[in-house]
């Protein structure tokens, strides 16, 4: 498989290499970095100030030159009726996208004794994982640990490791 990852914005080398480092690691999978692109044009809503994490995943599946593709931008993403989403893909799609914007609070709620820029690192890796997973089908996962657990806040990401529960490695390892 070849992941393309398609920065969106001014996205820094450390979160390229992270996403491309745990790509590799958790799918053994070939992974490219794209030249930047620009935000989507309509992308932004105002009245929200937020930007439409469907534009992102659009424009990953459009430019990328993978099999599948994660755009990475800092901009803070919304989606329908949610307040924000750390990322978005589409089930058995070819693109999506993680927002670093939420990403970057300094405190983990004490649950290690990591620097704030290894945690950041480390739930940017477990964003794009997360995601690619769903591109390759992946729902959902029940147990907590798993990267494919649902988390709607930065301590969830923090609880769950960055690999795929044995029942989530079998539906695509």
């Amino acid at each position: 498989m070849h992941v393309d990852i398609v920065p969106v914005g001014d996205i820094p080398a450390v979160v390229k290499r992270e996403a491309s480092s745990a790509l590799r690691s958790v799918y053994d999978c070939d992974v490219t970095i794209h030249d930047t692109r620009p935000i989507p044009d309509g992308a932004y809503d105002p009245a929200r100030e937020q930007y439409r994490a469907e534009e992102f995943i659009e424009l990953a599946g459009r430019v990328g030159s993978g099999e599948k593709n994660i755009a990475i931008t800092d901009n803070d993403l919304y989606y329908r009726r949610r307040n924000y989403v750390f990322g978005l893909a589409y089930l058995s799609g070819n693109g999506s996208v993680i927002s670093t914007y939420r990403l970057q609070t300094s405190s983990d709620g004490g649950f290690s004794n990591k620097s704030a820029s290894d945690i950041f690192s480390d739930r940017v890796r477990k964003e794009v994982v997360h995601e690619i997973g769903h591109t390759l089908g992946l729902e959902h996962c029940d147990n907590s640990r798993c990267v494919m657990n649902f988390s709607p806040t930065v301590r969830e990401v923090d609880v769950k490791e960055e690999n795929l529960c044995g029942s989530c490695q079998r539906l695509v390892l």
